[in-house]
């Protein structure tokens, strides 16, 4: 066990949280916490994790991980990669590829030009000589076919005017029958359902519908620990709430489709969803600590 795994370990003890309880709170797998607790780093996918693993472990017990990467770090891999020669071999390829084809490239504009013009050339000629042959043709076609169908419009407007003063004549003889219709009621949209969905020991899940909304607001009556993150493990808020200090938090998380909250002690602590208080499933007296989770699903949807 290193010395970075002790530390990490006495202070998670001194916050009285077992290694299960920390992987409901920073979503890492039981498994990898106890790597980092014994120094054993060699089943994390690699050394990137074992860092970010090691941030989240830290901020999860209120240390800075800026202060331990800095001491112990001896203990700690770096992050540094080893494929540089590999990029730098895949560059020299491309460039050796690139001198033998650039003499093409540059010609190739030239020619697709000129063939261009040369086809631009033909098109026009071609339209000049059959233009020229039927315009002369069309001319009197045009003019015959032009007077006969301005006779056929005249006709048509006579009798679409005659239709519309007979249609104006029977709309306001129907109009004068017909009773105004009553307005329809006006519809009060249903309000926001919060309901339990299911618990077990400290954890409870809950789900938000009919609700424009997903505003969670944390008040503390006493003094307690609160994590709000979102079920991306995205931290919006992690830190103690007292009501000698900062009393509450609020959240906005309407973008989001679920909210984690961890509640180091329920009984000095009130829960609100959208100015609606959270009436917890499982009596904070029998569980001091609870994990809850609320599953938001839009109005509109």
């Amino acid at each position: 066990m290193t010395e970075l795994g002790n530390r990490l370990k006495e202070a998670r003890q001194e916050k009285r949280l077992s290694l299960d309880d920390l992987q409901s709170i920073t979503k890492i797998q039981k498994r990898y916490l106890m790597g980092i607790e014994e120094g054993n780093y060699s089943s994390m996918p690699g050394n990137f994790y074992v860092r970010a693993f090691i941030k989240q472990y830290a901020e999860a017990l209120e240390l800075n991980p800026d202060e331990l990467f800095e001491a112990y770090k001896s203990e700690i891999p770096s992050t540094y990669s080893d494929d540089l020669p590999e990029q730098l071999s895949r560059v020299q390829t491309q460039r050796t590829i690139s001198d033998g084809s650039s003499k093409v490239f540059d010609l190739l504009p030239k020619i697709l030009i000129a063939v261009f013009v040369i086809g631009a050339a033909s098109l026009i000629y071609f339209l000049v000589i059959n233009y020229g042959k039927k315009s002369s043709q069309s001319i009197n076609q045009d003019t015959a076919q032009t007077k006969i169908v301005q006779s056929e419009q005249l006709q048509k407007a006579k009798t679409k005017n005659k239709d519309n003063n007979t249609k104006k004549n029977n709309d306001k003889k129907d109009n004068a029958k017909v009773d105004n219709p009553p307005p329809p009621p006006e519809l009060t949209p249903p309000p926001q359902e919060l309901a339990v969905v299911s618990n077990s020991g400290i954890n409870a899940t809950y789900s938000l519908k009919n609700a424009d909304k997903f505003q969670v607001k944390v008040v503390s009556k006493g003094e307690t620990w609160v994590s709000i993150k979102n079920g991306q493990g995205k931290s919006y808020f992690q830190g103690t709430l007292s009501t000698n200090g900062t009393p509450d938090q609020t959240v906005d998380l309407s973008s989001d489709s679920e909210a984690v909250i961890v509640v180091g002690r329920a009984v000095d602590t009130d829960i609100y969803i959208n100015d609606q208080k959270l009436e917890y499933a499982i009596s904070p007296t029998d569980a001091v600590r609870q994990n809850i989770t609320i599953q938001y699903v839009p109005k509109n949807k």
